[in-house]
């Protein structure tokens, strides 16, 4: 029996408006920063996962670089960019509503407390979940078993008894599943269906399918 479903929150349940590569391109150069790349970003971001702000990646970003800049002035500039082009999945909000009458329902999501929880801020969720977990509050991000314990804690059920909801084949399907959850895939159109997720949903039809999804595996 389903009694409780985590979701991810970039990519699953809300999405840039806006490319993330040059949000970062014009954050940077806000900031007289030189030129950084995506893929270095995201590298050092999941070396950062517990952290309070966004700082020590874009630190780390531009020392090698070799740059006398400012990573705060730079993770402000970054952080006020994707808070202003975050915009919800179509239809997510009715579905959040719709499954707490139903089931207990999280947030679990990777990345410094600051970023994350202005997201939330951003996009009015305070309340959305029944409990809702930055990584950067806690001893470890995902894919360690850690942080998926830690959201089932606080909502509080085995693991055996929740879905979780998310786009990354490696954070996500691989934390949770190795944590003793169920998964559901969010597919990208870049992504393909792992074999460990238990079912799969497009990404822009999630709230469409997703109710009926967790209906079917409640009934297996």
């Amino acid at each position: 029996m389903i009694r409780a479903v985590v979701f991810d929150l970039d990519y699953t349940l809300a999405v840039p408006e806006r490319d993330r590569t040059t949000i970062l391109e014009e954050a940077a150069a806000a900031a007289d920063a030189p030129a950084l790349s995506r893929e270095a970003y995201l590298e050092a971001h999941r070396r950062n996962l517990t952290r309070e702000t966004r700082e020590p990646i874009f630190e780390e970003l531009l020392d090698e670089h070799g740059a006398d800049v400012d990573p705060a002035a730079v993770a402000a500039a970054y952080r006020e960019s994707i808070a202003e082009a975050l915009a919800p999945l179509p239809g997510v909000e009715g579905m959040l509503d719709d499954l707490r009458r139903h089931y207990r329902v999280g947030l679990l999501t990777n990345g410094p407390v600051r970023a994350q929880r202005e997201k939330l801020e951003t996009l009015g969720w305070e309340r959305a979940f029944d409990a809702a977990l930055v990584t950067g509050e806690l001893e470890a991000g995902k894919p360690d078993r850690r942080a998926f314990r830690a959201i089932l804690d606080e909502l509080g059920v085995d693991p055996g008894d929740a879905v979780y909801v998310g786009d990354e084949i490696e954070a996500d399907v691989r934390g949770a599943t190795e944590t003793g959850m169920r998964v559901v895939q969010v597919l990208r159109p870049e992504t393909a269906p792992d074999e460990r997720a238990v079912a799969h949903v497009s990404q822009f039809e999630l709230a469409a399918t997703l109710p009926a999804t967790l209906a079917e595996l409640d009934e297996a």
